[in-house]
């Protein structure tokens, strides 16, 4: 029998990026598999208490050294330091009805004011019939209606086979109470070009800001604490592959 997952070994760490931010990544593999994550924060000057806005870029790249087709990503959960926080009640609201059947450009026109991050998605798509290919998507991130008084991120991506469609995936912000990390975030990654799409490339940046009460407010805020922000982060593939990575970014205090 099979164990539930396979845990990866971690190959090579750390990679500084810049001098206005900083970024820390990692690149590890299981056969031919492999995974390779960067987070990077901006700015990296930030109170000692009280919080400041930020944008969080992430870039995750997943693929095989021997040119196959790399296993389908199921879920991405992150932890999320809690030093850092979301300030969703300051941004509009977004109902997922009014981005059903949206194409990037739509949903971005009909929920202006609720956009809080961009980015861009890429799958290999290897259907039956025809020689594999590879597909992308901008992707958008709106600031959906609270469920079960937790704060909503939606997701928009948009796929054009095996028909056109929206793909549209809610990701849920839960209070944890784990040490270093203070919020939850899971991501169900839904079937893409009719379950024959495996994600590649998955690159965003989270981090709206607005006037509020005559100040500047961030949809993600953070003080400094320790010299560092982390979030730690798993993929699970749905060939029970599981990848796990915990990516620090330094920090200080304003001179």
């Amino acid at each position: 029998m099979r164990a539930p997952f396979r845990k990866v070994a971690v190959l090579a760490t750390v990679l500084a990026l810049g001098s206005c931010a900083t970024a820390y990544g990692l690149f590890a593999e299981i056969g031919p598999t492999f995974v390779s994550v960067t987070a990077t924060v901006q700015p990296r000057e930030l109170p000692k208490r009280g919080g400041a806005p930020i944008a969080l870029q992430s870039i995750t790249r997943v693929g095989t050294k021997d040119g196959s087709t790399p296993p389908t990503l199921k879920t991405i959960d992150f932890l999320i330091d809690k030093h850092g926080y979301l300030n969703s009640k300051a941004f509009p609201v977004c109902p997922l009805a009014k981005l059903e059947g949206a194409t990037p450009s739509q949903a971005r026109k009909r929920c202006a004011g609720a956009l809080v991050g961009k980015g861009v998605v890429k799958a290999l798509v290897t259907m039956p019939g025809r020689a594999p290919f590879r597909m992308a998507s901008p992707i958008s991130f709106f600031n959906g209606a609270p469920a079960g008084g937790r704060p909503i991120l939606i997701a928009h991506a948009y796929e054009t086979v095996p028909a056109p469609k929206a793909l549209l995936v809610p990701i849920p912000i839960e209070r944890v109470a784990k040490g270093r990390y203070g919020y939850r975030a899971k991501v169900e990654i839904p079937p893409i070009a009719g379950g024959y799409g495996a994600p590649t490339l998955a690159e965003a940046t989270v981090g709206a800001t607005r006037k509020r009460g005559g100040r500047e407010t961030g949809y993600l805020n953070a003080y400094c604490s320790g010299g560092r922000l982390q979030v730690e982060g798993s993929l699970r593939f749905v060939n029970g592959d599981f990848f796990p990575a915990t990516l620090t970014s330094p920090c200080h205090f304003p001179s």
